[in-house]
């Protein structure tokens, strides 16, 4: 007797389980950020949306990813098993998206990351000629680099003061962001006697606080206090500048921040001077739209660079 057809005959494979970057992106969404609220905001989707594509997946991949609780989504060990390739999965996903773009000409968004100081100082006054040059693409401009990371596509590109050491990279160091011991003149004039004669025994100084105390100017200031408290810290260059000009004490301070400010460069150099890094993305180098703004940068930063590295005149 012959069968009816009905069914699934013995030589005929079950359906293969197929994953939808959409829900694969959702994934890494919520193992980054933790709360399906966190990653909802991340990917512009609403909540319900996002937990209809985590079960989706998981139903896909027949393996529970996330354990659910009221304080979060941590991954299960099945789940932190798969963020590799997850994430290898972006990164075609971006490559190829990058592959097209020549047909696209100039147009789309370029996301920069940077420090504030070279952003309000260097990178915006330039930007009108850029934008000149190519009316076609939107910048998203992040300066808070604490917590944008290349790897996880927080940004295309970044200017750094601090070098990669890891991740799927291309650098190139630009020149280098010079540093000076600064004070205002009203301090200087109420300045004790001692300190005219050399060394800064008696002065007060401002400097970072405690999670900025591995940055060069910070240890500089923390050698010469010896132990001694500093008058103020900070979080914010920004902040040590005003404080300087209030005649708190002795700054070390960015030439280019110091500067057209009526302080007084007690030291030009104090050996503490930042290089200066172009960071791309690999996968993004030869991207058009990326790599418009990262020749733009190039140049400015080396044409620049005595302005950058030396205190005005």
């Amino acid at each position: 007797m012959h069968d009816s057809g009905k069914g699934i005959s013995r030589n005929e494979k079950p359906a293969s389980r197929r994953v939808d970057w959409n829900d694969a992106q959702a994934f890494l969404a919520v193992a980054r950020h933790g709360t399906l609220s966190g990653a909802a905001g991340a990917l512009g989707v609403g909540i319900a949306t996002l937990a209809r594509r985590i079960e989706r997946l998981e139903a896909a991949m027949r393996i529970p990813l996330f354990v659910r609780q009221q304080s979060g989504y941590p991954l299960t060990a099945e789940g932190r098993s798969l963020v590799a390739k997850a994430e290898a999965l972006e990164a075609a996903a971006h490559a190829f998206a990058s592959g097209i773009e020549a047909d696209d000409a100039l147009t789309g968004r370029v996301r920069l990351a940077t420090a504030e100081n070279l952003a309000t100082r260097l990178i915006l006054p330039a930007l009108p000629a850029f934008r000149e040059r190519h009316p076609g693409l939107s910048i998203d401009l992040v300066t808070d680099i604490a917590t944008a990371n290349l790897q996880r596509r927080d940004a295309d590109l970044a200017i750094r003061m601090v070098k990669p050491e890891r991740g799927n990279v291309s650098l190139r160091r630009l020149g280098s962001l010079g540093y000076g011991l600064y004070a205002s003149a009203d301090y200087l004039a109420r300045r004790l006697a001692g300190s005219l004669a050399g060394g800064y025994d008696d002065d007060a100084f401002i400097t970072w606080g405690e999670r900025q105390a591995h940055l060069p100017a910070a240890r500089w200031v923390e050698g010469v206090l010896d132990g001694r408290e500093a008058a103020l810290t900070t979080t914010s260059l920004h902040t040590q500048v005003v404080a300087a000009e209030a005649g708190l004490g002795l700054a070390v301070l960015p030439h280019l921040l110091a500067r057209d400010t009526g302080l007084v460069c007690l030291e030009a150099d104090l050996g503490v001077a930042q290089d200066i890094y172009l960071v791309i993305q690999t996968d993004l180098s030869r991207a058009p739209r990326v790599r418009a703004l990262a020749d733009f940068l190039s140049e400015l930063v080396i044409e620049q660079r005595e302005w950058l590295e030396a205190p005005g005149h």
